[in-house]
């Protein structure tokens, strides 16, 4: 069975066989959507995650086992400590159940080991690293969408039985970078290849062209960007306007968003290597979802968002069929 497949066979049944603490209030359950809301990944999380998640629980009927649903909402910053001190609070004093989005692996981290010891539930469906469901898995805790597995074995594993048999990563100086950059020297060293090199740069760099020219310099066949949103789609212009990603070195975006593509636009982001887990017109339920998504947003929904709406419908539908 493929990995993703049996990762959602396996979460699904975690909901079942091991009930859920939802909410102890009376009448109301709460969901909390903790995320970037004014960073770097505001603009893939941030309001749009939460209006995803009210979507998902309007679609629902708005109710579970007769009890009204509200959501909850909060900025981590980024922080780890903010993060979990918000996701305290919520569960201490509003009796929040559940806690999604969580898009940064340090805060998403911290979130699973409150939400063990108090025996609520988190789905990480913005948090990237494998790690939340290897070295940090709880049975509280889910990740839903993606990783950096499923990311970096994508695009790496591809390129190099393709031919691309030398690589150089070039990686965020933080949680998802490493990961990202682990995940893709064991996918191209399974497949054959070799990775020539690495260098990390700080979260929001502005200036990527030593970086890039190291990648340039050392001769890879590819050149893999372990970063997201603002870094990546800072990297690839500058690399565009060095001339590096050409027909000597491909270029594989491990963690590229639509919303990179667009903001972007075709002439930098044309030819690059990537792997997506939402696309907003793949069927008709992604159209529905997106086309109502975009008339409150005013734009489709990023991978993040439409990962929100899927795991609040899921999780509600498990709450139901196990009844607590």
């Amino acid at each position: 069975m493929p990995r993703s497949i049996r990762f959602f066979a396996i979460a699904f049944s975690l909901f079942i066989a091991h009930p859920m603490p939802f909410a102890r209030a009376a009448d109301v359950v709460r969901i909390g959507v903790l995320a970037d809301m004014s960073g770097t990944y505001a603009d893939v999380q941030g309001a749009g995650s939460v209006e995803a998640t009210r979507i998902a629980i309007e679609e629902f009927g708005g109710k579970v086992l007769g009890k009204k649903i509200e959501v909850v909402s909060a900025d981590h910053q980024n922080k780890a400590d903010l993060g979990s001190n918000i996701a305290r609070n919520w569960i201490d004093n509003l009796d929040v159940g559940l806690i999604l989005d969580l898009g940064n692996s340090a805060v998403a981290v911290a979130v699973q080991n409150l939400v063990r010891d108090k025996d609520r539930t988190s789905i990480a469906t913005g948090a990237a690293s494998a790690e939340l469901t290897n070295k940090y898995c709880n049975p509280n805790s889910l990740q839903w969408g993606y990783d950096t597995y499923q990311f970096a074995h994508a695009a790496a594993m591809a390129l190099t039985k393709a031919g691309g048999t030398s690589w150089f990563i070039i990686s965020a100086d933080y949680a998802l970078g490493y990961a990202l950059e682990g995940d893709a020297r064991a996918a191209v060293e399974a497949a054959g290849g070799k990775v020539l090199g690495t260098v990390r740069h700080p979260l929001n760099t502005s200036d990527y062209s030593s970086y890039l020219l190291q990648a340039q310099a050392s001769g890879a066949k590819d050149i893999a960007m372990a970063n997201g949103v603002s870094d990546l789609q800072n990297a690839l212009k500058q690399g565009r306007e060095f001339n590096i990603f050409s027909d000597k070195q491909k270029l594989a975006a491990l963690a590229m968003l639509l919303s990179d593509v667009h903001s972007d636009g075709l002439a930098v982001a044309q030819g690059t290597i990537l792997s997506s887990v939402f696309y907003w017109d793949a069927s008709d339920g992604t159209r529905q979802f997106s086309e109502k998504f975009a008339a409150r947003m005013g734009r489709p929904p990023s991978e993040t968002q439409a990962m929100n709406y899927s795991a609040t419908l899921h999780y509600l539908k498990s709450v139901q069929a196990v009844g607590s």
